[in-house]
């Protein structure tokens, strides 16, 4: 019989028991998230016919990061198989899989769950439909991702001013508005550039993590780095949350296949 478990974060367990399969060095691992026709899996080495991610991890980590995205509750298995001479562990059942243990993981939900996330709203389309695809094209991001944070932050108006000093359509603060040369953050062509940059820095900087990266981007990244993961506020909670749900949303309206578990 093989063995199973649950817990209330079980993704963490199970990103931790792929780490310590995974061959590579003692003080970082690989895994890989594997995506085929809107299914996600991961696994000890890249799948075949699957476009995999690599992605590191520290053996010290205090915070495993969450690589299956927002998919709410679901059960699957870790699966064994033979691959170019060597054993492979991966939560996609391929020809010559064996089971290896059953789980249960608790993921972010895809729609809203609370009554903190307010009033998600419906996808909007139209406003500076350009400037997204071209910035997410340019800068590797998911366009549904990055329409998903600027409906969250400002509800496309480049108007917009935030009582901490955020400003335009992604809302930019001071520091990112230095950083990466924005001269007027109330254009929208700027505004969406800057955020788009912003956004592939800090998923480069915790190894492709969306909520780590939606964490900074709301809390900043001295925060994430103080708490060592997402803090405790209700505000940057919600706001993950938030934009989570309309990423799903977003995902939908474009037309592309919303990820789901591969079991």
């Amino acid at each position: 019989m093989s063995p199973s478990f649950s817990a209330p974060r079980c993704w963490r367990s199970v990103v931790l028991a792929l780490a310590l399969v995974a061959a590579g060095p003692a003080e970082a691992r690989t895994v890989w998230r594997c995506v085929k026709d809107g299914t996600v899996s991961l696994s000890t080495a890249p799948e075949p016919g699957s476009k995999c991610e690599a992605r590191q991890l520290a053996d010290d980590a205090v915070q495993t990061p969450n690589l299956w995205g927002a998919m709410g509750v679901f059960s699957g298995v870790l699966y064994e198989r033979e691959q170019d001479g060597v054993l492979v562990y991966g939560t996609r059942r391929l020809p010559g899989s064996r089971e290896y243990l059953r789980f249960t993981a608790q993921t972010p939900p895809g729609e809203p769950a609370h009554e903190g996330l307010g009033n998600v709203g419906a996808p909007r389309l139209k406003p500076h439909s350009a400037l997204f695809a071209a910035n997410a094209k340019r800068y590797g991001l998911d366009e549904a991702w990055l329409r998903a944070i600027a409906h969250a932050e400002s509800g496309f108006d480049s108007s917009a001013v935030s009582p901490k000093g955020a400003r335009g359509v992604m809302q930019l603060m001071p520091e990112v508005i230095a950083d990466y040369n924005v001269s007027d953050p109330y254009a929208p062509a700027e505004s969406i550039r800057a955020g788009a940059q912003h956004l592939r820095a800090l998923l480069r900087r915790y190894g492709g993590d969306r909520t780590l990266a939606l964490a900074a981007y709301n809390a900043g990244i001295g925060t994430v780095a103080r708490y060592d993961g997402v803090p405790p506020y209700a505000e940057t909670r919600a706001y993950i949350d938030k934009v989570q749900a309309l990423y799903a949303r977003y995902r939908a309206a474009l037309g592309r296949p919303i990820e789901r578990p591969a079991l």
